[in-house]
C-alpha cells in the first residue's frame, strides 16, 4: 500500500487537473455562446439567399449553362472536405467526422472512383490524413474555433476554381452539425455539383404565399450565376460555424466528464489516504504495547 505521503502528492495532482479541466470546461462554454449566436445571425442571409436563388432558378427556367451545376457523366476525380478542429481534448468530435470521411472516399472507390484527394479544414484533420497517407490535396489550419466568412470563401475559392477547370468532378462536406449541447450528428453533404433540385426547391417551405411576380434586373440566368458561387461560400462557412459550435460543445462536455472524474479520483484516493493513516496510526500502538509487554 503506498504511504499516506504518497497518496497525498497524487491528490494535490488531481486538483490542479481539475482546476485546468474546469477552466477548460468555462472557455468553451463562453465561446460556445458565440458560435451559436453566429449560427443564429447567418440563417436569415442564408434562407433568403436561397429563397432569391429558388425564385430566379424557377423564373428563368433554364438551369444550361451554369458550370456549378454540371453534372458529369464520367467522374475520375473526387475530393472529400473535412471541417475538423485545430485542437484535441474534445472527445470522439475529430475521429467521427474523419470516420466518416473514410467512410466516403470508401463509397466512391466502390463507385468507381478511384481518384480521391482530400481537402482538410482544421489542423487535427490534416495531421491524421498525412500519418495514414491519405492525399491531402490542400489543408486549411487554425480557423476551427472562431471562421470568418473570409475563411469559407478561401476555401470556396479553391474547389470551385478546381471543378470549374475539371480537375475535380466531385466535391463531398464532412462536418460535424450542432444540435444540441449534448448532441453533434456528422453531416455529408455533395457540395459539386449543386443538386439542381435543391436549387429549384431549397426555399420553396420558406416561401410565403405570394401571387407577386419579382422582376430580376441583371436577368434572372445572370442572376443565378452569381448567386451559385455565393451559395457555395454561405455553404461552406455555415459548415465551419456548425463544426465550431459542436466543437466548443464536444469540448465541454469532455472538461466537464474529466472534472467530475477528477473529483470522484480525489475522494476515493482521500479514502486510501485516511486507511493508510489509520494503518500507520494502529501499527504504532501496537509497536508502543509489543514494547511495554517487553519490558514488563
Amino acid at each position: 500500500m503506498a504511504s499516506s505521503r504518497d497518496i497525498k502528492r497524487r491528490i494535490d495532482s488531481v486538483r490542479g487537473t481539475r482546476k485546468i479541466t474546469r477552466a477548460m470546461e468555462l472557455v468553451a462554454s463562453a465561446r460556445l455562446r458565440r458560435a451559436q449566436e453566429q449560427i443564429e445571425s447567418l440563417r436569415p442571409y442564408a434562407s433568403s439567399m436561397r429563397r432569391l436563388m429558388s425564385q430566379a432558378a424557377r423564373q428563368s427556367g433554364n438551369l444550361k449553362g451554369l458550370p456549378l451545376l454540371d453534372e458529369r457523366p464520367e467522374v475520375g476525380r473526387a475530393a472529400v472536405i473535412t471541417v475538423t478542429g485545430d485542437r484535441g481534448l474534445a472527445g470522439a468530435f475529430n475521429v467521427n467526422v474523419l470516420r466518416a470521411g473514410f467512410g466516403v472516399a470508401d463509397e466512391l472507390a466502390e463507385a468507381g472512383i478511384e481518384d480521391v484527394v482530400y481537402i482538410a479544414v482544421g489542423k487535427k484533420g490534416a495531421g491524421t490524413l498525412r500519418f495514414r497517407g491519405k492525399r491531402v490535396e490542400k489543408a486549411y489550419e487554425g480557423l476551427s474555433s472562431s471562421p470568418t466568412f473570409a475563411d469559407a470563401a478561401q476555401v470556396a475559392e479553391y474547389v470551385v476554381n478546381e471543378f470549374v477547370e475539371g480537375r475535380l468532378d466531385r466535391v463531398m462536406l464532412v462536418y460535424n452539425a450542432f444540435k444540441s449541447i449534448m448532441e453533434q450528428k456528422v453531416t455529408v453533404e455533395q457540395l459539386l455539383p449543386v443538386d439542381r433540385s435543391r436549387v429549384i426547391e431549397e426555399g420553396e417551405e420558406e416561401q410565403e404565399p405570394s401571387r407577386s411576380l419579382a422582376i430580376f434586373e441583371p436577368a434572372p440566368e445572370e442572376l443565378l450565376a452569381k448567386l451559385l458561387p455565393t451559395y457555395i461560400d454561405t455553404t461552406i462557412y455555415r459548415a465551419m460555424l456548425e463544426s465550431a459550435a459542436a466543437e466548443h460543445a464536444a469540448r465541454r462536455t469532455a472538461m466537464r466528464n474529466a472534472t467530475d472524474n477528477a473529483g470522484t479520483l480525489i475522494d476515493d484516493l482521500t479514502l486510501a489516504m485516511n486507511r493508510a493513516r489509520q494503518a500507520a496510526i494502529t501499527q504504532e500502538i501496537l509497536e508502543v504495547v509489543a514494547g511495554a509487554d517487553a519490558l514488563s
